[in-house]
């Protein structure tokens, strides 16, 4: 609840409950104080390059580093004249030790199908799969695209590229065709992965038909490699197409890692910006790799016993950075599950914690809001006491859905750790230690050793503490950015202009008088739709491509389980609207960009509310989608006639 206003926000929620760290998790911590916290903290402040170049020996290194940090700003290079390999850290840094037999990876396919990879066996697939990219011409500084459900070929492929110093471009399996060529051709990829068919609710998702697809548009593609997941035929165009199987076959499972500069990139992950073109975030080695390892030891207080969950899918940051970077280079012990939380019925994700004894569950507030709706008893007739700490990651969570959480999930034993971070930062940047630092529903607490946050008004200027305003980053960090893939005037625009010597996070948040931080949502047009972020522009111009369609505006609007509903205005070029073309409209947003993106309401009108200078108010439709009273400024509204007839319409 907050409004904006010059960069400034209010805010009418007040929590007061704290929860302190469980005395007997503290006990046990790595970081099981506040104290503790605060002396690394101020350590970081006091002088970054030393804190992160001395963290920085954890890494193997081919080559040392010469200087921790080269900052020209907006422009990072962490860790200069080094050489690293983020598939080496993952893998054979692990296999001199007793980890090289430990579970790497356990995996659990939608329809009951398992499998376990231990470091041993996972670099021997990671290896020979590399063998297989080069085969296929595959070189360093290469862009590989990858289109797959939730197996453990995945991660493979992945770790495979980050051995050549091939950059890896994951495109979420729910994205379209016309998704997947747009990302393609913006990275100018040269090989596509997929796989025949995945799972999801017991269909089977036809991934090889959207990229057949795809590759009539993708020119820079010359091979696509298919993974056989279900068997059903699919379309093999020759010469072009090959099975992963046939390929794998013949591979050699030697393949060192190629030493790289620590810059080199690691991979592309496309995320929507606020205007109709995705952008392509660029984060390179050994900054990376560093951050995710640390922040992923730190935030869950990693043990080597423990089964880490993280639930996001991989084609998502959460998923580069917590399912695979973060928790292989720290020796854990990973699971992935490949399906939906309610297949085939409600009480999956906790037979899966009580089957494989699951410690560390870390899941979105939009999952936890749909598991309070699925009923209690899903989780009542599970045995959850394997669990020993909580974590969510998406969006703020609202304090009562974090309250349940506490409750009924971690039956008030286990800390939660509730995290900010974005794809632009690469991981988690402000977030409860869990042996150190009291939690209140909601909040993300405190910034990591390493991260110094403010927040700010439109001017640059601090706010008063407890107010809101636009979150930013004073210093650089390892896990940054380094660009946006082809476009780096971009980068500088967005990130590093608005606010000058800052990096502009996007977000609006208010920091209490304990220090402790609330994040308020964003500063633009980015909706946040069950944890993912889509752009308004992109599903406006999906909308717009229709022949019927002069005009579109897409807002938020509250929901229950996803916590933004995607609803959109329409104005036709001709003719009446009727119920039919409103299931034409959300049809071909879903083809254009995917299901996520799917209108969940449809409103057509007459025109849009604009200002003089032809601008959209969609903060007015966002009100009228949301049901509410039009408030804050509309001097700028050129035409008062069209918001009173949406109203109208609404009533």
């Amino acid at each position: 609840m907050a409004k904006q206003s010059g960069g400034n926000v209010d805010t009418v929620m007040q929590e007061t409950r704290l929860f302190p760290p469980p005395q007997e998790f503290a006990a046990r911590a790595k970081i099981g104080s506040v104290a503790a916290y605060e002396k690394m903290w101020r350590e970081a402040a006091g002088d970054i390059e030393s804190f992160w170049g001395q963290l920085a020996g954890e890494l193997h290194w081919f080559r040392p580093f010469e200087r921790v940090l080269d900052w020209q700003e907006p422009d990072a290079k962490w860790f200069v004249g080094g050489q690293t390999n983020a598939s080496y850290n993952c893998l054979d840094a692990h296999l001199d030790s007793w980890r090289a037999n430990k579970a790497a990876l356990i995996w659990e396919g939608e329809p009951g199908d398992t499998r376990t990879f231990t470091y041993q066996q996972l670099h021997y697939e990671v290896c020979r799969f590399a063998n297989v990219l080069k085969k296929l011409g595959v070189t360093q500084g290469d862009v590989v695209s990858i289109y797959m459900p939730l197996v453990p070929e995945l991660t493979i492929a992945m770790l495979a590229c980050a051995r050549l110093g091939a950059v890896h471009s994951v495109i979420f399996g729910g994205f379209s065709a016309e998704a997947i060529a747009d990302r393609n051709n913006d990275a100018g990829a040269k090989v596509q992965l997929t796989a025949d068919y995945g799972w999801r609710r017991g269909a089977e998702l036809q991934l090889k038909k959207n990229v057949d697809d795809a590759l009539k548009k993708s020119p820079t593609v010359k091979h696509c490699v298919v993974l056989k997941r279900t068997g059903n035929p699919v379309h093999m165009e020759s010469g072009r197409d090959h099975w992963w199987h046939d390929l794998i076959a013949e591979a050699s499972s030697n393949c060192p890692a190629v030493p790289l500069d620590s810059e080199a990139p690691l991979f592309i992950l496309y995320t929507s910006g606020s205007t109709g073109k995705p952008k392509g975030i660029k984060h390179t080695t050994a900054g990376y790799n560093l951050y995710v390892k640390k922040t992923f030891e730190w935030v869950f207080d990693y043990r080597d016993e423990d089964v880490f969950w993280c639930t996001a899918d991989i084609g998502w940051v959460t998923g580069h950075s917590y399912v695979v970077y973060g928790p292989l280079s720290a020796g854990a012990t990973v699971l992935m599950y490949e399906g939906a939380p309610n297949w085939p019925d409600e009480g999956r994700f906790w037979e899966l914690i009580e089957k494989y004894r699951v410690n560390i569950f870390y899941t979105a507030p939009t999952a936890i809001r749909a598991f309070i709706k699925w009923g209690d008893h899903w989780v009542d007739k599970r045995d959850l006491s394997s669990l020993r700490l909580l974590g969510t990651v998406g969006e703020g969570i609202n304090p009562e859905a974090w309250m349940w959480y506490h409750r009924k999930i971690g039956r008030e034993r286990c800390p939660i750790v509730d995290t900010w971070w974005q794809t632009e930062t690469g991981g988690i940047m402000m977030s409860p230690l869990p042996g150190a630092i009291a939690t209140k529903p909601g909040s993300c607490t405190k910034p990591l050793p390493g991260i110094m946050p403010a927040i700010v008004d439109s001017a640059g200027q601090p706010v008063p503490q407890g107010q809101g305003g636009w979150l930013v980053m004073t210093k650089p960090w390892p896990g940054m950015l380094r660009g946006i893939w082809g476009d780096q005037e971009r980068y500088r625009e967005q990130y590093w202009t608005k606010v000058p010597h800052n990096y502009l996070a996007g977000d609006n948040a208010r920091c209490d008088a304990d220090g402790y931080y609330w994040i308020m949502g964003r500063i633009d047009d980015v909706l946040n739709v069950a944890g993912h972020r889509l752009s308004t522009i992109e599903i406006e111009s999906a909308l717009v491509s229709h022949p019927r369609v002069a005009e579109a505006a897409a807002v938020g609007r509250p929901d229950e389980i996803k916590g933004e509903a995607v609803a959109v205005f329409v104005t036709l070029k001709n003719g009446e609207p009727d119920e039919a073309l409103r299931k034409e409209l959300k049809a071909h947003v879903r083809k254009e960009i995917g299901a996520l993106a799917q209108p969940d309401d449809i409103r057509f009108t007459g025109a849009l509310p604009k200002t003089r200078s032809g601008k959209i108010m969609r903060r007015l439709l966002k009100d009228i989608a949301s049901g509410k009273t039009t408030i804050g400024d509309t001097t700028t509204l050129e035409d008062y006639s069209v918001l009173a007839k949406l109203r109208s319409d609404e009533e």
